[in-house]
């Protein structure tokens, strides 16, 4: 099976950074959500450096395949469990790090107790393989949601805000577990001096992100490889941080390196696109198709949508390690439906 020909061009882009990768030759990490976007895209840039070996945690046995082109591989190992189950393994391991979540909307109002254990249960079993395994670093992928609903007056929050999220509403399942899952990084740290970071993730998107994920963007992507008009349930109106997985990819690699302990990171774009600019992008890449943007204030059955009306992080933190985003929205978009086209 033949690595899809988008990804590799992305990986080759994460690895061209000036950053000392041969220093994780002959490292070992773990990495939960292994068969999820975010889980999974990390795992073939490891395993692109020479000498890294990678162990992949994810509960689906089937999702295995997505790695059907490193069946060969010696530095890919796979441990199927539910990261929320206690683990047990003993063996040198280097950098771990928690990818796993269930981050589409759709599954706060579907599965809020498996969204919250994924983030709690789950970064608990990490954190303690991590200080069993004398692990040199923990690294947790957070979210924007932290934050809780933000407003226009608010600007872009910076890592010292402190958010404010309603622990009585189900949707906070997602957040509140997320801001759980932060402490419990940093009291790990403290006590057992294990150096750990949280990158707070904005709406990052790109190839390989399931066309039914749920989420605004992904459906947009499926509108237009099946020539179907936009639908928008909202009057598009509020704003969001667009970061293309490479960006995210560089950013995770400058934290590993110069990330200061206990320190959490907003990892986003500087520019703002509001959902209904989004889907005009989308229709306007290809004129040929003649799509249109509806509208539609009819809910999916499920899915508990954002109070948030603009979710833009401040990225200067980000910038003093050395990193700063590169790709558009456009160019992204159109990088992760040529994806699905090749």
């Amino acid at each position: 099976m033949n690595q899809n020909k988008i990804i590799a061009q992305d990986i080759q882009e994460v690895l061209s950074v000036p950053l000392p990768f041969e220093k994780l030759a002959n490292k070992t990490f773990l990495v939960s959500g292994a068969s999820g976007f975010i889980g999974s895209y990390l795992i073939e840039v490891l395993l692109a450096i020479p000498d890294v070996k990678v162990i992949a945690l994810l509960r689906n046995p089937a999702k295995i395949k997505r790695f059907d082109a490193y069946k060969d591989n010696k530095n890919l190992s796979f441990i199927v469990q539910d990261v929320s189950q206690p683990l047990t393994l003993k063996t040198p391991l280097n950098f771990v790090v928690h990818a796993a979540a269930q981050a589409s909307p759709k599954f706060y109002g579907t599965d809020p107790v498996g969204t919250l254990r994924a983030n709690t249960l789950g970064t608990d079993n990490l954190l303690q393989s991590a200080v069993e395994n004398h692990a040199e670093k923990f690294i947790f992928f957070s979210s924007n949601e932290i934050y809780g609903p933000l407003t226009d007056s608010l600007g872009q929050v910076s890592e010292t805000y402190t958010g404010n999220v309603d622990i009585t509403q189900v949707r906070s399942c997602y957040a509140e577990s997320k801001r759980m899952g932060e402490t419990m990084c940093v009291c790990y740290s403290h006590q057992f001096g294990l150096p750990v970071n949280m990158l707070r993730l904005s709406h990052t998107y790109g190839p390989g992100i399931a066309l039914n994920d749920g989420r605004v963007f992904a459906d947009f992507v499926n509108n237009i490889l099946h020539n179907q008009d936009i639908v928008l349930r909202s009057d598009g109106s509020a704003k969001r941080n667009f970061c293309y997985i490479t960006d995210m990819l560089r950013a995770f690699f400058y934290i590993l390196f110069y990330g200061e302990n206990k320190q959490a990171y907003n990892i986003a774009t500087e520019q703002e696109t509001s959902i209904l600019e989004l889907a005009h992008i989308l229709t306007g890449l290809y004129p040929d198709k003649q799509l249109k943007v509806q509208f539609c204030q009819q809910n999916r059955e499920g899915y508990i949508p954002s109070a948030s009306s603009r979710a833009c992080m401040n990225i200067e933190k980000m910038k003093k390690l050395g990193w700063k985003p590169h790709i558009s929205v456009t160019e992204g978009f159109k990088r992760m439906i040529e994806s699905y086209l090749v």
